[in-house]
């Protein structure tokens, strides 16, 4: 089944996922698809505040993983973790599998930018969100700067809680990833596999309220 719910937005965007957040726990897998700006690090900034995770949440572009504990001190002590996927320069679910998501997994919930096509045989249930740009144009690629590892680089512990590959995820100290234009997005939310059976997320829609 689909769900659609319009921003105008970036808090608004943010609210949504902080909604879904209560829906989520240790395990579960979020594949986010939308063009470069149409909000998929937005809403995983969303997801992180409510999960109560440690605060940071930029694109993980050239990272590829940004673990994310959770806070004792948050708002949510003792909940999942958040893993912070982005898959653009992973062509293949091989190459997933080189990042050992697996070992992250039980204790985390994953959220996957780009994972359409990767990521499916990670779990048997999971969430697709689709973030449209009401004036998106063709998605553009992402250009790694001069002497950034390809997508085989095997990508190591930096041991800070992210699996590094050659650059920290900003260009100039700029974060590479999506705006924070506050313009109009369609978020379109199917839930797959037996995690979800007969759960309605019609709840939701209360983001498209005034958020204060």
């Amino acid at each position: 089944m689909m769900w659609e719910f319009a921003t105008t937005t970036a808090e608004q965007t943010r609210q949504l996922a902080r909604n879904l957040a209560a829906y989520l726990r240790a395990g579960d897998l979020i594949v986010l698809t939308g063009e470069l700006g149409a909000g998929k690090t937005t809403f995983t900034q969303g997801l992180g505040a409510s999960l109560g995770v440690r605060p940071g949440i930029i694109s993980p572009t050239f990272v590829l993983v940004r673990i994310h504990p959770n806070l004792p001190a948050g708002p949510n002590p003792g909940g999942p973790d958040l893993v912070h996927v982005d898959a653009y320069r992973l062509g293949s679910a091989a190459e997933i599998d080189d990042i050992d998501l697996e070992n992250t997994m039980d204790s985390s919930v994953t959220v996957v930018e780009w994972g359409a096509d990767r990521v499916e045989h990670l779990a048997a249930s999971r969430l697709e969100i689709d973030l449209v740009r009401a004036t998106g144009g063709p998605s553009r690629p992402v250009q790694a700067p001069a002497g950034a590892a390809g997508p085989a680089a095997a990508p190591a512990s930096s041991g800070d809680g992210t699996i590094d590959g050659t650059v920290d995820g900003t260009f100039d100290g700029e974060p590479f990833g999506d705006g924070d234009d506050d313009e109009p997005r369609l978020l379109r939310l199917r839930a797959i596999g037996p995690r979800w059976d007969g759960v309605d997320f019609a709840a939701l829609a209360a983001v498209s309220d005034p958020v204060e």
